[in-house]
């Protein structure tokens, strides 16, 4: 009688378990469906985006190996890399290898002349991408999704499709973080009504947008 008391709560035990994941799922996909609902970008360039950082990626890696730290991200096709290489030769083929992957219509480069960072400092960038995003969502300044936050060496890099104000917000929130070292802005701004986009080179950390014309 035990060895079937026993063996019943543990079948219980574990649809109970098997439950909770399939809530956790279902959880985790409708966020990603409202995130994809929310976000400016058509479902097609979130599509691109996507394929941009691994396409780049691998080739980056297929051709440098651990010769190299390369990130790639990209926003609306716009397409940011950081890291570090060994010299200005690899920098600029670094950005060649990524203006050549489909779909990507312009590179900003912040690659550093600069040995590779090590693991813990990684990880540390890692912790203040977190704690950005976990700003902006109890900030609740503006929707988090417009916005893809980038660090690396303790330098914040945000990227996305905001409006003025919105670009204001993300911003003051990411340089009062600790541990950031600066910001920098790679963002392209949009009219929250008529959704008209135009895009902005990346300017001095800190700089306030200038006016729409």
């Amino acid at each position: 009688m035990k060895a079937r008391t026993w063996l019943a709560l543990a079948v219980a035990a574990g649809a109970a378990l098997l439950q909770g994941c399939e809530l956790a799922l279902i959880g985790a996909s409708a966020g990603a469906a409202y995130s994809t609902l929310e976000d400016r970008r058509s479902s097609g360039t979130q599509l691109d985006d996507d394929a941009i950082e691994l396409r780049a990626g691998s080739r980056i890696a297929d051709r440098f190996a651990d010769k190299v730290h390369v990130n790639v991200a990209a926003f609306n096709r716009a397409t940011l890399i950081t890291g570090e290489v060994p010299d200005e030769a690899v920098r600029a083929e670094v950005e060649k290898i990524v203006q050549g992957v489909p779909n990507v219509r312009g590179v900003t480069n912040e690659v550093q002349l600069a040995p590779i960072t090590s693991l813990g400092e990684r990880t540390s960038d890692s912790l203040i991408t977190a704690q950005v995003k976990a700003r902006y969502l109890r900030a609740k300044a503006f929707n988090p999704v417009h916005v893809k936050v980038v660090t690396e060496a303790g330098v914040v890099y945000l990227m996305g499709v905001v409006t003025e104000r919105e670009a204001d917000d993300a911003v003051d929130l990411a340089r009062t973080t600790s541990g950031v070292r600066k910001v920098v802005k790679i963002f392209e701004y949009c009219k929250a009504a008529e959704q008209v986009c135009r895009p902005h080179p990346p300017g001095p950390p800190d700089e306030k947008p200038k006016p729409a014309a």
